[in-house]
């Protein structure tokens, strides 16, 4: 089993220790590193070189959108799961913009969180179902790109290939490109080819916006992710 390597961002030390009970080298995870504010996030990824950030959404110096957005800024890839609570509505837009590429409520199950954790590590995106349809309002409010595909998402979908809606559609669900692959029976290369070119003709700008459209074009059904 390959070793999932997390970067822990939270400004409650008890958080943190909770979330390296659950992520431990049992489960398939090693905690490569700890950060008490946003503020450090960028320059503990370059140091830890993480295979996921799992984020905390309000810290004190630095918020978790802030930190994603400076972590995007200095180039950085890495996949964001954010730990989100039921009254964090006013900033999940601004994380969502940042370029976060899951959601996760900070009371789920410790066999949740695993799940979330290696999806979003894997490629994926995740949504708790308990906040996907505040998610989704977020983004079409607050995103260019989705307030697009809201508009035109019929119009989008019928210009897709029947692959590519089976792609969509596996990616709304949170599968990964490998689990994707392996399900469609094709190469991971071919994977991303199609999702390159459902993104270009829906105008997506990242995984998350593509998790969005699968439901605006009842390409998946409200529910949360499906292993």
């Amino acid at each position: 089993m390959t070793t999932v390597r997390v970067l822990l961002v939270d400004d409650q030390p008890l958080v943190r220790a909770g979330l390296r009970r659950i992520l431990r080298p049992r489960a398939g995870f090693d905690v490569v590193g700890e950060c008490a504010d946003g503020t450090e996030v960028a320059g503990a990824v370059a140091s830890a070189e993480p295979d996921v950030v799992v984020m905390d959404m309000r810290m004190k110096s630095m918020s978790g959108a802030e930190a994603i957005a400076a972590l995007r800024a200095s180039g950085s890839s890495v996949p964001v799961l954010v730990l989100t609570t039921f009254d964090d509505d006013e900033t999940l837009g601004a994380v969502l913009r940042a370029g976060a590429n899951g959601f996760q409520l900070k009371d789920a199950a410790g066999e949740e969180l695993i799940r979330s954790v290696l999806a979003v590590a894997g490629g994926g995106a995740w949504l708790d179902p308990a906040v996907t349809a505040r998610v989704l309002a977020s983004y079409r409010t607050t995103s260019l790109s989705a307030t697009a595909v809201d508009r035109t998402s019929r119009r989008t979908l019928a210009s897709l290939t029947a692959r590519e809606r089976e792609v969509l559609a596996l990616m709304g669900r949170g599968h990964t490109n490998g689990e994707i692959a392996s399900l469609l029976s094709i190469s991971e290369v071919t994977v991303k080819t199609h999702i390159a070119h459902l993104f270009s003709k829906a105008a997506l700008r990242d995984r998350a916006a593509a998790v969005v459209f699968a439901f605006d074009s009842g390409m998946v059904a409200p529910g949360g992710p499906v292993p």
